[in-house]
């Protein structure tokens, strides 16, 4: 890409615009100058990075129209004279390049002309700036008459009417500063909103609002009464104003809203062409959801739903150069199986669905220079990351702003309406209308299955598909080249190639996974609830450390689709280290990380579930509890002897826990055999007889004889 003198640049964000004033022979830097800005010096810029601007879409070259300054014929020799004298006070200056560009040595230069011509700072560089500003030309410094005469000038309203006499005998009013106040309050209150009023009814409110003269009351209904049609604006006078002073793009912002009127009203000003030189120029990705229902490969009964397409397209060529057909929503996990499949090698792609290729007849296998994507999905630190590794440039769409994308948009179109006929479960422009069939009902194909016939569609399209639409160059006219977008690729990467990347699926792949952070302890390394180990872990002792030293974070790379495996990677030695479950966490080997969130959610809604209903039970124990503890403590205080001292009742434990444990022996003891089986003889209790009292002795008296049995 070449620059040239005179060139306007326009930086697209901030939307200024510079002008070319001098290119260094060697194509390393230039000088340039912002216009639309009388302050403004010229300012020094790499080539280089100029260029990559450009390639981005950061800056744009702009088309300048130019304008013819009007000069009235009655002082054009003035003009002239004024022209000259400022050209005899600058010449000096503006041939001294590139010099004069330095602040320094064009101050000292400025310096000397003020002193030679007797002139201010500030009008010599007035004559700079419109010198360069305007294409570094000598008639640059003529006055300013352009917008000098009466032609489109507003007259002031006098007391006499302007405009043409009208037909039936009223005058009316002149538009003045008044009225054009109250009509733009009307436009910009009932009109320029999202209502849709016509102008006429924005009329007639104003009309209400502005020229009432008396109130009146009929059958409590508040009327009004308008003052004398001489003193009140017309229709025509109102629309006239409004078309003098409202242009389209402002009325439709207002009315239809900013985004809706970049995608349907805006200006269309250039094609998707403009901005490719070849093939990896440009790549165009989008998502859609498949028109057509699809059953389950586990089992046919099973309708699963609509599954969401892929389509990665080179802009130059229009080749499909990836694609991707799952069940994940648009979201940047089936874009990344997209991305995926752009550096894959398609021969072996193809060859995992049964169907044979030559590595000719699908060559694409490599990233592009630029990636146009969805907004939603290609923001955040995984592109990030993907920019960083590749040095891919990714431009978002805005929302709203599909028509960004508009080639893969209508290869959506084309693709699918060609397999339409053919596909059960396809859904029909009267879907969910009252009375018609449930398509769902007729799906038949598999995921797989519909894989297959896509993968054969876009080899047609890629290899066969004639676009009458598209603008060839005069190379490719030269060439004789058909607008076939596998013979565009093909021309493309003999003659234009330079902008297409090769990586590894592998590399590729690893940087298109989700991270996060993992903590390693000593019981290995925890990711998302689930424990792993890896190679360089064991040998370089990272659990044995983490028990003696505490625990760290690292981070890994996962495929939320299967957790079996996750990834360590050091960018800094450059190593990959792949991790393996262990431990309980196997018992997740084979399952989404969704589905492993389910079951753990699962298993705490189950535990918590569980923990109310033992809470209840504890309660229910502790009402027993206490009613038992009640029934002892009433017992107690009925059988407590209330002569005994402390030391009384301390004293006894182990007398009363012989006494305890004999009772109990005599209570637990049960007889084997039943009692028929035996003589019928029973053994009196001896020192007993049904006179004796069975209560307890007291501990006085057991203390009394235990003391009588040592003295003996």
């Amino acid at each position: 890409m070449n620059f040239y003198l005179n060139e306007v640049l326009k930086e697209r964000i901030t939307e200024e615009r510079y002008r070319i004033l001098w290119i260094d022979p060697h194509q390393t830097l230039l000088y340039m100058i912002q216009l639309d800005n009388e302050n403004a010096v010229p300012i020094k810029k790499s080539i280089s990075e100029l260029r990559e601007a450009i390639i981005i879409n950061e800056w744009f070259k702009e088309k300048e129209v130019n304008i013819t300054s009007f000069i009235s014929s009655d002082y054009e020799q003035k003009h002239i004279e004024i022209r000259d004298n400022a050209w005899l006070i600058i010449k000096d200056i503006v041939n001294q390049e590139p010099q004069v560009f330095d602040k320094k040595y064009r101050s000292r230069l400025i310096k000397s002309v003020r002193e030679q011509h007797s002139v201010n700072y500030k009008t010599v560089r007035k004559y700079l700036y419109k010198y360069w500003s305007k294409g570094k030309k000598i008639d640059a410094l003529l006055p300013n008459y352009i917008n000098s005469g009466a032609r489109g000038k507003e007259r002031n309203a006098g007391e006499k009417k302007r405009g043409r006499p009208r037909k039936y005998g009223t005058i009316g009013i002149n538009v003045d500063e008044t009225t054009k106040k109250i009509f733009r309050k009307a436009i910009e209150k009932y009109y320029l909103n999202s209502k849709q009023s016509s102008l006429t009814v924005a009329y007639k409110f104003m009309l209400r609002d502005f020229y009432v003269e008396n109130i009146y009351y009929e059958d409590g209904i508040e009327k009004m009464i308008l003052k004398d049609e001489n003193k009140i604006p017309t229709i025509d006078q109102f629309k006239y104003w409004f078309h003098k002073e409202y242009d389209a793009p402002e009325i439709l912002k207002a009315r239809k809203g900013e985004k809706r009127f970049n995608k349907d009203h805006r200006a269309v000003l250039g094609t998707s062409l403009s901005e490719v030189f070849g093939p990896g120029s440009r790549y165009q990705i989008d998502a859609t959801v498949g028109d057509l229902y699809l059953v389950s490969e586990i089992n046919r009964n099973w309708i699963i739903g609509r599954p969401v397409i892929y389509v990665v397209i080179d802009v130059f060529s229009r080749m499909v150069v990836g694609m991707y057909i799952g069940l994940e929503g648009p979201s940047w996990v089936g874009a990344s199986m997209a991305i995926k499949n752009v550096v894959s090698n398609k021969k072996e792609y193809c060859a995992e669905y049964g169907i044979e290729i030559t590595e000719e007849k699908w060559p694409c296998n490599h990233l592009p220079e630029i990636l146009l994507a969805d907004k939603g999905e290609f923001e955040g630190y995984n592109v990030d990351r993907l920019v960083n590794a590749f040095n891919l440039h990714v431009e978002n769409t805005a929302s709203y702003r599909a028509d960004w994308k508009g080639i893969v948009e209508r290869k959506f179109r084309t693709i699918q309406t060609k397999v339409k006929p053919l596909l059960p479960g396809y859904i029909d422009i009267d879907f969910q209308e009252r009375g018609t069939r449930d398509y769902r009902l007729d799906a038949t194909l598999t995921l797989r299955e519909f894989n297959q016939l896509m993968i054969k569609q876009i080899l047609i399209y890629n290899s066969k598909h004639y676009m009458s639409s598209y603008v060839r160059d005069r190379d490719l006219v030269k060439d004789n080249v058909l607008p076939i977008p596998l013979e565009l690729w093909n021309w493309g990467i003999q003659n234009r190639t330079g902008k297409l990347k090769y990586h590894s699926e592998e590399d590729v792949m690893l940087q298109l996974l989700p991270r996060d952070t993992a903590t390693v302890n000593y019981t290995g390394i925890h990711f998302k609830g689930i424990i792993y180990k890896c190679k360089k872990a064991i040998e370089e002792s990272w659990f044995e450390n983490a028990r003696m030293n505490g625990s760290w974070k690292i981070y890994l790379a996962y495929d939320r689709r299967n957790m079996d495996h996750v990834y360590f990677i050091d960018e800094d030695k450059n190593q990959k280290e792949i991790c393996y479950m262990i431990g309980n966490s196997t018992r997740f080997s084979g399952l989404s990380l969704d589905d492993i969130n389910y079951l753990r959610e699962e298993e705490r809604r189950t535990a918590k579930k569980h923990n109310h209903s033992q809470i209840q039970k504890d309660i229910d124990y502790l009402s027993e509890a206490q009613e038992i503890i009640n029934t002892a403590s009433k017992e107690y205080k009925q059988e407590k002897d209330t002569t005994l001292s402390k030391m009384e009742r301390v004293g006894s434990i182990t007398e009363n826990r012989q006494l305890e444990k004999r009772y109990q022996y005599e209570n637990e003891s049960i007889p084997l055999l039943d009692n028929d089986s035996i003589d019928d003889k029973i053994v009196p209790f001896k020192g007993r007889n049904e006179k004796d009292d069975f209560k307890r002795t007291s501990v006085r008296d057991f203390l009394k004889r235990r003391m009588e049995e040592h003295n003996e």
